[in-house]
């Protein structure tokens, strides 16, 4: 058996630990040939490939983003998106695919496994927003750089007396504000699942500064206040239909000046998450999410993505995982509300 490997979406920590999982395992155990496509749907698109082997895959365990690049190209947005992969994939001779990424790249997955393409998904997303799995892979890796960040301006907002916030990615999901902030000891952390009120966020900052100290809000950049809007960089959508998000803290920043008197500085730290070498959590889980997948392609359980459940890796359908997005459950919320203030 031929099988093709991709990764889709945005880049996270942990992508290079599953390729090598997948080859590693597919060569020993089963024997089979593997083909690495270039910059997530584009390379079967374009039949734009290159090798992947065991000595291809050697010494790249601990590295950050993908050898195999990524991209948000979108086939069903293209006019046969799905013929020319189909007839890409005929031509190479690759007989299934292992596709990596998240929310967008399996949904396409699970429109190719509706056409007739053999292929597993492996979840991907730093915003652990996925659902049927517990945690993706990516997502610890952001939550300790986040909690790294909070930690750093600790210090420097009780110095100046500041309110410091901290803009973290999460579009949809607060799952990165809410482990990171609670690890850090942030005083107010919003995440779009609950709008929030800016008078009470306003009275959580005169609170932490009556006690003496500077407060830290960490804001996911998809929350939105109460009679609001998301706030977005601009009205440019990508191929899957998002929109550019950045301003949030900003936002808050000015607002709490505003309306307190109290100086406020806002830190953003964007693609920083998504950066650098994955936590040992991540490569662990990386790792056994490639050793499954490729067990699945062996099996022949296709339109299936391998998942987290406790500390069992099993399938489940692709259609399930993509169906809706796993979210902040409000008395998780209600739990970190506790520490506000």
């Amino acid at each position: 058996m031929r099988v093709g490997v991709l990764t889709g979406g945005g880049d996270c920590p942990g992508l290079n630990a599953v390729i090598r999982a997948v080859v590693r395992k597919g060569v020993a155990d089963y024997g089979y040939d593997f083909v690495g496509f270039r910059d997530g749907w584009r390379g079967p698109l374009e039949a734009d490939t290159q090798t992947l082997d065991i000595p291809s895959v050697r010494g790249i365990l601990p590295r950050g983003g993908t050898i195999l690049g990524s991209s948000r190209t979108n086939p069903m947005k293209i006019d046969g998106g799905v013929e020319r992969i189909r007839e890409n994939l005929a031509k190479l001779e690759v007989d299934a695919l292992v596709a990596i990424g998240g929310e967008d790249t399996l949904g396409v997955a699970t429109r190719l496994y509706e056409h007739g393409v053999q292929v597993v998904g492996v979840p991907k997303t730093i915003d652990n927003d996925l659902n049927a799995t517990d945690y993706t892979f990516g997502f610890d890796t952001a939550v300790n750089i986040a909690t790294e960040a909070i930690d750093r301006l600790h210090t420097t907002a009780e110095s100046h007396r500041r309110v410091l916030i901290v803009e973290v990615m999460g579009r949809h999901a607060g799952w990165i504000a809410i482990h990171s902030g609670m690890a850090g000891g942030a005083n107010v952390i919003l995440i779009p699942e609950q709008q929030f009120d800016i008078e009470e966020v306003c009275g959580w900052v005169e609170s932490r500064f009556r006690t003496n100290y500077a407060p830290i809000i960490v804001v996911a950049e998809g929350a939105i206040p109460k009679e609001g809007q998301m706030v977005t960089k601009d009205q440019t959508l990508d191929a899957f239909g998002h929109v550019k998000l950045s301003g949030i803290g900003d936002w808050l920043s000015a607002e709490i000046e505003r309306r307190t008197g109290h100086e406020a500085r806002t830190t953003v730290l964007g693609h920083v998450q998504r950066g650098g070498t994955p936590t040992a959590f991540d490569r662990w889980l990386a790792t056994r999410f490639g050793f499954h997948a490729i067990d699945a392609v062996h099996g022949g359980d296709w339109g299936k993505m391998v998942a987290l459940r406790g500390t069992d890796v099993i399938t489940v359908p692709l259609e399930d995982a993509t169906r809706e997005l796993k979210t902040v459950p409000p008395a998780l919320y209600d739990e970190a509300k506790t520490l506000f203030g």
